[in-house]
């Protein structure tokens, strides 16, 4: 066995360890009976209810808004290009506080932005709105960017190809480069999702933290711990988890489902 391999796998072995270790301890802190009473309990289904339903608001938000701005940034030189790109990043690298921070002073009252929503009659601030505002604003940028990588790695002969056999630029988009682009689109609503699944320090700072109203599963774990209450915070960070782990299950299947298909497609054509 060579010995770089050896000195290589220590410190994977070390830190799926340490993962391992902190799965473990997390599903097995409390007796059964009591992680299923704590899974019953009404704040762990609002908070469920709450998060699933502002998640997938948040996420049909984010793909109006990410896929038009991953196409343009992948299929066109302009001025500014290499800006826009940096501000679609900045989400993804800012701290969540800081994001919600950012947004707060936004949609304030004392800001153009927030005194004009105001006068519309839209509260966004302290309100469920908000949280879907900051799941919108943390997956939008997650959704662009893996989108964007997606679409530049299409062969344009393609898209070419169906415009001269007469297909209008918007037709060809949605026939022939939206299913190419598939897989990586799918993986990229699925890291999106889960992004806005997870979303804490931005909710936190634009829609407060107030038991069976603004209670997602990442501010329930918070708010129990915060009171002592260890059984409500375990329940929802095991639910957390649980579709994390289902998330990364579907971005496996759906890698392996393509590969079969064009396994299949390169079978076929031989």
């Amino acid at each position: 066995m060579p010995a770089m391999f050896i000195a290589f796998l220590f410190p994977l072995v070390l830190f799926s360890s340490v993962i391992i270790g902190a799965v473990a301890s997390l599903l097995f802190y409390l007796s059964p009976n009591e992680l299923l009473q704590a899974f019953t309990s009404a704040e762990t289904w609002f908070a469920l209810r709450l998060t699933l339903s502002s998640s997938l608001i948040s996420l049909i938000a984010s793909l109006f808004l990410g896929i038009p701005s991953a196409y343009v940034l992948a299929r066109y030189r302009f001025a500014g290009k290499v800006v826009l790109e940096t501000l679609l990043d900045l989400p993804m690298v800012t701290p969540p506080l800081v994001a919600g921070l950012g947004l707060l002073f936004l949609l304030g009252r004392n800001n153009p932005v927030g005194h004009t929503l105001n006068n519309l009659g839209v509260e966004v601030l302290f309100t469920p709105l908000a949280i879907i505002v900051a799941q919108t604003y943390v997956a939008t940028s997650v959704i662009a960017r893996s989108a964007q990588a997606t679409f530049s790695q299409q062969d344009t002969e393609y898209r070419h190809m169906a415009m001269t056999l007469g297909l209008s630029s918007g037709w060809t988009f949605i026939l022939v480069e939206l299913p190419m682009a598939a897989k990586g689109l799918v993986a990229a609503i699925i890291l999106g999702w889960a992004r806005a699944l997870g979303e804490f320090g931005a909710t936190l700072m634009i829609a407060g933290a107030t038991r069976m109203y603004i209670e997602t599963l990442p501010v329930a774990v918070y708010l129990s711990i915060s009171s002592g209450e260890s059984e409500l915070a375990v329940a929802c960070a095991v639910i957390l988890l649980a579709l994390a782990f289902l998330l990364l299950i579907g971005i496996r299947l759906v890698n392996t489902a393509y590969s079969t298909v064009r396994i299949r497609h390169v079978e076929y054509s031989v």
